[in-house]
């Protein structure tokens, strides 16, 4: 192994190192391996994205293995081809669509680098895929309020789990970009509470807090004793059993487990997820006369269709007419 290209690897994340090459890169020779690790590290900067295209790309690579292609020269557009295909009997259309994206990027970057003449999936059209209504889980106004009445708040802990879920609510968060928060991203502006979210792509998104949202922000702040303690986490992890905060942020993972513990213990029986509060907060929002363009805004979305997506109203409009089918 290259030490310089090991070196190299060490700054990405664990999951893609130097030692998690696909062979077809490595039959490139060290120029086609620094520029795989290279398009990890410079062209794409959500971490979500890069595990997600590492991934893909990697299946794809251990599928050309198996047909015995033997370098990245002897892909072509077929094989490529034949991988979509293949794959659309298998995953699901969006999943499909993220695969042969991440394929295609990366070749694009390694025929910039000229590490192969062409690229051969850039003739290879994906499936389409139409949609006009989410399938993020909603939950009703009152189920919302009985989960965030249900949370204990004898504990810094229940006050953390109840401003984490408010927030998502109140501000159509994402669950990234709540558990990035800051301690100064709690912020007072013309005697008004204020939060400053960091979105996908680095845009900071920064809105005015609910009345709720703000009281029980304020009461988590001041039980975890962090108050004016910038540039640490706002949401933090729990110490084991002991009850007490650590000084390591919350991650979005361990923030999903705790949402499910919630949900359970309220005896949620819709399906809940992080994003469920993000689409719960949107379809609140309009049912109360809020408008499609403001909710957008909240939402930090670049089109009103994708806000659309998250609108749920005409739900119950549908089983106010379903309702209708007497049988006497």
């Amino acid at each position: 192994m290259d030490r310089e290209l090991q070196k190299f690897g060490e700054k990405l994340p664990a999951e893609i190192t130097s030692t998690a090459i696909p062979a077809l890169i490595f039959s490139e020779g060290p120029r086609g391996a620094y520029r795989f690790l290279e398009f990890f590290a410079a062209d794409i900067r959500n971490h979500n994205t890069r595990l997600a295209y590492y991934r893909a790309v990697c299946a794809f690579f251990q599928w050309c293995e198996r047909k015995r292609i033997s370098n990245l020269s002897a892909i072509y557009v077929h094989h490529v081809a034949a991988y979509i295909e293949q794959l659309m009997k298998k995953r699901a259309t969006p999943t499909v669509k993220q695969h042969l994206a991440a394929i295609r990027m990366l070749f694009n970057w390694l025929v910039v680098g000229q590490i192969v003449p062409s690229n051969p999936a850039a003739a290879v059209r994906g499936p389409k895929y139409v949609v006009k209504k989410g399938k993020t889980p909603v939950l009703l106004g009152e189920e919302a309020r009985h989960l965030l009445d249900s949370i204990t708040t004898e504990t810094v802990v229940g006050l953390r789990d109840r401003a984490f879920i408010a927030l998502l609510v109140y501000t159509f968060s994402r669950v990234s970009a709540a558990v990035a928060m800051n301690v100064d991203d709690v912020y007072i502006q013309g005697k008004r509470t204020w939060v400053r979210l960091h979105e996908k792509g680095g845009k900071e998104h920064a809105l005015p807090c609910h009345h709720e949202l703000e009281e029980y922000l304020d009461a988590y702040i001041t039980a975890a004793g962090i108050e004016g303690v910038k540039d640490t986490p706002l949401f933090r992890t729990a110490i084991r059993k002991t009850k007490q905060l650590s000084n390591q942020r919350l991650h979005r993972v361990d923030a999903y487990r705790m949402i499910q513990r919630r949900a359970a213990d309220a005896s949620i029986l819709s399906p809940v997820g992080c994003h469920t509060f993000r689409a719960t907060g949107i379809t609140q929002y309009l049912l109360n006369n809020g408008t499609l363009e403001k909710a957008q805004l909240m939402a930090a979305h670049e089109s009103p269709r994708t806000t659309k997506l998250y609108d749920r109203t005409k739900d119950t409009v549908t089983l106010d007419e379903v309702e209708r089918i007497l049988i006497e």
